[in-house]
């Protein structure tokens, strides 16, 4: 999320620089921060340039970490965070389910499933197509599972 990138960056960036380059100049940093909501035409947030002062802004970033997922959380109400806290919720109510459906001849399905949520990956608009993706792949796996033996072993070939 945005406070661990700032701390990543905070915390490593300018020893990096420092370690890799010599006579620098400047630092410009483009980001496209979910605040701004600046879009292009296909939806996709459009980066703006930053000066070094952003290596500061992250340094304070970094320090608010505490109100991540609370109500003080600017980056709590963003969809993309509201399209992570929906997968949470839908993961741990399909677990019971999977868990039901558990025998030794699911349990290829059953782990492909459980490893659904590390196929979502990356930010905004990239996270959203794996999300998508992952999201039709749930589908057919809790369908195999509930087909029964029969359709599990065709699903699994």
């Amino acid at each position: 999320d945005e406070y661990e990138v700032a701390r990543l960056h905070a915390e490593t960036l300018q020893d990096a620089i420092d370690h890799s380059f010599t006579d620098v100049s400047g630092i410009r940093f483009h980001l496209a921060p979910p605040i701004l909501g600046r879009r292009d035409k296909n939806g996709h947030p459009i980066k703006s340039e930053f000066g070094p002062w952003m290596l500061r802004a992250l340094g304070l970033l970094k320090r608010l970490k505490g109100l991540r997922g609370t109500v003080l959380d600017p980056f709590g109400h963003t969809a993309e965070r509201r399209m992570e806290r929906a997968l949470i919720s839908e993961y741990e109510r399909d677990l019971g389910d999977v868990q039901g459906l558990y025998a030794p001849e699911s349990r290829d399905l059953c782990i492909a499933w459980a490893e659904l949520p590390l196929a979502i990956r990356g930010f905004g608009h990239v996270k959203q197509a794996h999300a998508t993706q992952a999201a039709k792949t749930r589908k057919e796996l809790l369908a195999a599972l509930r087909a029964g033996p029969q359709i599990q072993a065709r699903v699994a070939e």
